[in-house]
C-alpha cells in the first residue's frame, strides 16, 4: 500500500529528500508525474489509466507535506522500509490502508517511472 502523511506532520522536510520517487510535495505544491521520474508526455500508468507526466497537478494539502499515492512505491526496489517513515520525528507517515498494493504492484510502479 502506499504511504499517507498523516495531519500530524510538523512540516519538517525530513523525509523530502529520502523519497527515491520524488512522491512528496510541500503543502500547497503543484506536483507532476514527471518530477525526478523518466516519465514525460502521455503515459499509462500501471493500473491502466492515461496521464499527461508533465502536467501540473493540484496539490493534495494545503496545510502539510503529502505523498502522491500514484508516486509511493513503500520504497520497494530501493529500500527495505518506507524511509519517509524511518526519518519522521512524529510517526506521522503511515500506510494508506485506502491503497493496498501487493509487492509486485509496487515494483511494476517503480519500473514504471524509473525505466528500471
Amino acid at each position: 500500500m502506499a504511504i499517507i502523511i498523516t495531519d500530524e506532520c510538523i512540516n519538517c522536510d525530513a523525509c523530502v529528500a529520502e523519497c527515491p520517487n520524488n512522491a512528496i510535495y510541500e503543502p500547497d505544491s503543484e506536483w507532476s508525474y514527471s518530477d525526478e521520474t523518466a516519465l514525460s508526455g502521455m503515459t499509462t500508468t500501471p493500473d491502466g489509466r492515461e496521464v499527461d507526466a508533465d502536467a501540473e497537478n493540484e496539490p493534495v494539502s494545503d496545510e502539510f507535506y503529502f505523498i502522491v499515492t500514484d508516486k509511493c512505491t513503500e520504497c520497494k526496489g530501493f529500500h527495505d522500509e518506507p524511509q519517509c517513515a524511518a526519518v519522521c520525528p512524529v510517526d506521522c507517515c503511515v500506510p494508506d490502508e485506502d491503497h493496498v498494493e501487493s509487492e509486485d504492484e509496487l515494483l511494476a510502479k517503480k519500473v514504471w517511472m524509473h525505466g528500471e
